[in-house]
């Protein structure tokens, strides 16, 4: 598989190793939910082997700059998805975008849903989805910019609440979720820091609704607005609650 996005000089960088990589993990149940969804999302057309794009997804994973998006956070997402299927009009390009949201993740970039979901464009046809499910499927992986669907827009109301999930966690959760964030970006001053996720958290907060569906809305809207009030609070006392 080629990145005809790269200019031919450039060296590739970890972002735009191509799927065929390979790299040994156990990861057993993740690699089983991988094999499960891309069969299905084939409708029965053949295709080449699915453990190779699992390896190379769950590398991607796994990589160590990686706090916060790590394969626990794929699990949940995925653990999420699950809960929420029947909300969905297509539940196998939800789950494949769920692996593909994250993939290409480097803290220190703005493009990274982007380049995610080129990723996608470029893998999914190899390993045998049809075209219109990879278009939906990075259609949903570029909705996890703003995680603002359309109203109507089932699929994307089902990876949008799944990705959201941890925000409902309870205290302690929460805060250690917080804290792999932070870890990510380690790099960045504290000042710095809480100045940009303080600006996040107020977006997250201006939306109208954090989560869509009926079960999201229900279980895990309260409980997410009040952590994220919360830690608004304690980034910048002088915020409103």
């Amino acid at each position: 598989m080629t990145d005809s996005s790269r200019p031919p000089h450039e060296a590739a960088s970890p972002d735009d190793t191509a799927l065929g990589d390979t790299v040994s993990r156990d990861d057993t149940g993740l690699r089983r939910r991988w094999h499960d969804t891309l069969l299905a999302a084939r409708a029965g057309a053949d295709g080449p082997d699915p453990l190779p794009y699992a390896e190379n997804l769950l590398a991607r994973w796994a990589e160590p700059q990686r706090r916060y998006h790590t394969t626990a956070h794929l699990t949940a997402v995925l653990d999420g998805v699950d809960a929420l299927a029947g909300h969905a009009d297509d539940v196998h390009a939800v789950r494949l975008a769920a692996w593909f949201h994250d993939a290409v993740y480097r803290p220190d970039r703005s493009e990274n849903e982007e380049r995610s979901a080129a990723l996608a464009e470029r893998a999914l046809p190899e390993a045998g989805v049809p075209d219109a499910v990879v278009a939906e499927v990075a259609r949903l992986v570029r909705l996890t910019v703003t995680h603002d669907p359309a109203d109507g827009d089932r699929n994307g109301e089902v990876l949008c609440d799944a990705d959201l999930a941890v925000l409902a966690g309870g205290p302690q959760a929460y805060g250690a979720y917080a804290a792999r964030v932070r870890e990510e970006y380690g790099f960045v001053p504290d000042e710095a820091f809480r100045a940009g996720r303080a600006a996040v958290l107020r977006q997250l907060l201006d939306l109208p609704r954090l989560f869509r569906t009926p079960y999201g809305s229900a279980e895990w809207e309260a409980r997410a607005r009040h952590n994220l009030a919360t830690e608004l609070e304690l980034l910048d006392p002088s915020a409103p609650r």
